[in-house]
């Protein structure tokens, strides 16, 4: 049975769900934290706390578990989401998930080790949540900058593109993602001839674009995010950068991202994921679900939303392996069990947590289609390469994780 009220922090709203047979067992409660009206709101927002429900809904009810799902905006602002996170956490919430922005998620890393709950990350790219600021409590969930790069720069240099401009928004997830980036179009044979520091959020991106024209690169490539991606793809077709012969690569691509640029703005571009909810017959199942269950139905799951749906199920089936009541004791404890499980769902498929708190499923390399490719709305991606996780995902021997060691 769902209910809703007003709790756990300003803007926040909550569902419980109860199982049909008496309650023996404590309340898990988890903690959707995201951007629910900045640029970001579309990557995750509505969609996320759609698909986290979804999650819940199926799994609570049939194995005897009641929780509560909370959720809150954080404004893009790390003290925000620190502050609603302490708030959560001194009210008796167990996971936090979602998160989007990396300084956010960082800055919460540390109060989930300290107070030894479970974050899973499903909207955030610095791939040094696994790397340097690995913790025991903490699982990475769809995507990261080394998994961006890996699978979409790789692609580009085979292309015969090897040499890179860079427009990247100056914040954490941009300057990681342009550091990564440069790393392995050099490994690759390439070179970074440019690159531009963008404020965040922003809306011109001209001079950035005409650098990038100056600089005669044969890739230019967007480390941006949300709105910002959108408007800097736009505007790189309004200055006819394709059409000058130059390639566009953006790094991070989510499919509400290509419904907001339209096929003919978007059409080529590569798009680097670890989720299409057209890709085979589950993930169909999956989005069937998810559309039918309270998200918009005129929208599709993204990788990071439907990123929480996989997270909270496997979660879920960590704490029923445990024990509400040790998992409420130490998050610690459930992040162990999620390792030692195998995830399996209809989101990734089979993947698995490796000790670094990384989640490693295979990845794909897509094609915005043309217009005249598509059949309609929503089918919007060819698939060109299939990525091993072994390919796709940084080695754990390359992260620096302490936890690591050999």
């Amino acid at each position: 049975m769902f209910t809703r009220r007003n709790a756990l922090g300003a803007g926040a709203t909550l569902a419980t769900i109860r199982p049909g047979r008496a309650q023996t067992s404590p309340v898990l409660r988890i903690g959707i934290l995201g951007d629910q009206s900045g640029v970001y709101r579309d990557q995750g927002g509505a969609g996320s706390q759609a698909c986290v429900r979804q999650a819940v809904a199926e799994y609570a009810s049939q194995n005897g578990l009641t929780v509560e799902v909370v959720a809150a905006d954080h404004q893009n602002r790390p003290d925000v989401g620190l502050a609603l996170a302490r708030q959560w956490f001194d009210q008796g919430v167990d996971v936090v998930t979602d998160i989007q922005g990396s300084a956010i998620a960082l800055a919460i890393n540390s109060l989930v080790r300290e107070r030894d709950k479970v974050m899973l990350p499903c909207n955030v790219g610095i791939s040094d949540i696994t790397g340097r600021a690995c913790s025991p409590n903490t699982v990475h969930w769809a995507y990261d900058t080394q998994m961006l790069t890996r699978v979409a720069a790789a692609a580009m240099l085979r292309q015969g593109g090897d040499s890179w401009f860079v427009i990247r928004a100056d914040y954490a997830f941009g300057r990681t993602l342009f550091d990564e980036v440069s790393a392995m179009v050099t490994k690759g044979g390439g070179r970074v001839v440019g690159s531009v520091a963008t404020p965040f959020p922003n809306t011109d991106f001209s001079s950035a674009i005409l650098q990038a024209q100056a600089s005669r690169a044969k890739v230019v490539a967007l480390a941006l995010s949300g709105d910002d991606m959108v408007n800097a793809v736009k505007q790189a077709a309004e200055f006819g950068l394709t059409r000058r012969g130059q390639k566009l690569a953006a790094l991070l691509t989510f499919i509400n991202n290509i419904d907001a640029l339209g096929l003919p703005a978007a059409q080529g571009l590569g798009v680097a994921s670890s989720f299409y909810w057209d890709l085979n017959d589950r993930t169909r199942a999956f989005s069937r679900r998810v559309l039918q269950s309270g998200f918009n139905p005129n929208l599709r799951p993204n990788m990071s939303q439907a990123g929480t749906y996989s997270a909270v199920t496997h979660y879920m089936k960590a704490v029923k392996s445990l024990g509400v009541a040790e998992a409420k004791r130490s998050g610690r404890a459930v992040v162990e069990r999620m390792k030692a499980m195998p995830v399996e769902d209809d989101v990734l498929g089979q993947a698995t947590i490796r000790a670094d708190g990384r989640v490693v499923s295979n990845a794909y390399l897509f094609e915005v289609k043309s217009p005249a490719e598509s059949s309609g709305q929503w089918d919007y991606y060819k698939l060109l390469a299939t990525v091993s996780p072994e390919d796709a995902w940084r080695p754990l021997n390359e992260g620096g994780c302490p936890m690591i060691t050999g």
